[in-house]
């Protein structure tokens, strides 16, 4: 980390502002070479920007000192007009005199590597430049402030408390560790595994809350999937007819409701019985856009009777975890489907230009994935704490039996697991990666 690194890290667009960000600890110097003015920690100076003798630019420029910068080394930041032949004759300029292209995620990796942020808040900072939703924004804030790592250093501390005691009376491992200890243990491991194991499953299910949940429409063919599609996105996505199996392929589309961006996914139609290999190849396809859904859609047309069809969505919905919501068709026409079947689903009756009562029902849906306290944002989060609850569930029967070495064993597992959250063992590999997924400026 001896170079000093120089990139834009604005949009690479035409715009009022562009802002170029240099590091490194010849970042004053070089500031100093190409501009006229002096230099004042955190002081918004105007200046004029030279290549040479050649005027460039007008631009508000900002010093940091180390440590108190974002990245912990002198920052200086150039506030230039957005033009992108202007933003790029600034940047050429800059590496002229020894600074060097950025490369993606390296200020953050900087800044994690010299102790300004953990990796918690390092993986906000990823997330909320792609975020799509205003919840998610308010949790992803509330992570760079640390409020992850406060979580995981609590239950790290908690666990490292549990085995000092076990560690002391492992020297008299002849003698059973006294009933009240033992029952202080347990209480506590109780709460620690109850915690991640709520965490675990409020993260997973709300991991589309970044980019965006799933729903898949699903139904026989026929039944009015492809209009639903069109009448929540208000306008003629997909295209409708009176002839089944109409729709050969999964359509994708997103639309924002209850501050949510959801993914609407509109399916072919499914049946047991085709002779058309690109329909079958649809059928696959509209089973796989369920299973990786997080709200499912099932539509049935109330104006035709109940077949084997019909049962075959109703197995599907019944084999699936997923948040279900059932819609009868066409109730404008004489009802014909015997719903006994579809009662447990609660259905709701809507017709062939109605997706208001759908929207609504979907709101309420998502209104339940609202999660105040702290979740995990990335699948490394997702794995390493239930690498840790997997060890504490494991712990369990040795502690009864009292073979406390491999309990011990077993506790440090899930310190280490949940230790590497904020701060990963497998540095240069591991971070490599993951502050490649960056964009070059962060």
């Amino acid at each position: 980390m001896t170079d000093t690194i120089v990139a834009i890290s604005t949009a690479h667009a035409k715009g009022a502002i562009s802002i170029v960000r240099m590091s490194g600890s010849l970042a004053l110097d070089i500031a100093k070479k190409v501009t006229d003015i002096s230099f004042k920690p955190r002081e918004a100076k105007l200046a004029k920007f030279y290549d040479g003798d050649e005027l460039i630019d007008i631009v508000l420029v900002l010093y940091f000192q180390a440590p108190k910068s974002f990245t912990g080394e002198d920052v200086v930041e150039f506030h230039c007009h957005g033009g992108l032949a202007v933003t790029k004759m600034v940047l050429d300029t800059l590496v002229k005199h020894g600074a060097r292209i950025a490369l993606a995620g390296e200020f953050t990796k900087r800044a994690f590597l010299n102790g300004k942020i953990d990796m918690t808040q390092a993986e906000a900072i990823a997330k909320l430049i792609d975020t799509k939703s205003k919840q998610s924004v308010k949790i992803l804030s509330k992570q760079l402030r640390g409020s992850l790592g406060e979580f995981t250093n609590k239950i790290r501390e908690d666990l490292i408390e549990i085995m000092a005691y076990v560690e002391v009376n492992i020297d008299y491992a002849y003698e059973d560790l006294p009933p009240d200890l033992v029952s202080q243990i347990i209480d506590k491991l109780n709460a620690i595994k109850d915690t991640l194991h709520k965490t675990l499953i409020a993260s997973k299910k709300r991991e589309g809350m970044f980019n965006g949940y799933k729903v898949a429409i699903i139904g026989k063919p026929n039944v009015g999937k492809s209009t639903l599609l069109n009448n929540l996105l208000n306008y003629n996505r997909a295209i409708v007819s009176d002839i089944a199996g109409t729709t050969r392929d999964t359509i994708e589309e997103e639309i924002t409701l209850a501050n949510h961006v959801i993914k609407i996914v509109d399916t072919a139609g499914i049946r047991d019985k085709t002779n058309d290999t690109i329909e079958k190849i649809g059928i696959e396809r509209s089973k796989e856009a369920l299973n990786q859904s997080d709200i499912v859609i099932a539509i049935f047309d109330s104006s035709r009777e109940f077949d084997s069809e019909d049962m075959e969505i109703v197995q599907l919905l019944k084999n699936t975890n997923k948040d279900i919501l059932v819609a009868l068709n066409k109730t404008d026409l004489p009802p014909k489907l015997d719903t006994t079947l579809l009662e447990e689903f609660k259905p709701i009756s809507i017709t062939k230009y109605d997706s208001d009562v759908v929207e609504r029902k979907l709101e309420e849906i998502l209104e339940n994935y609202e999660y105040e306290e702290n979740i995990l944002i990335t699948s490394r989060q997702i794995q390493q704490v239930q690498k840790a609850y997997d060890e504490i569930v494991e712990s369990f029967e040795l502690l009864n039996s009292n073979q406390l070495e491999l309990f011990s064993y077993h506790i440090q597992n899930a310190i280490m697991y949940i230790a590497s959250i904020t701060k990963p063992f497998e540095h240069d590999e591991m971070l490599e990666k993951m502050f490649g997924t960056f964009c070059v400026g962060k």
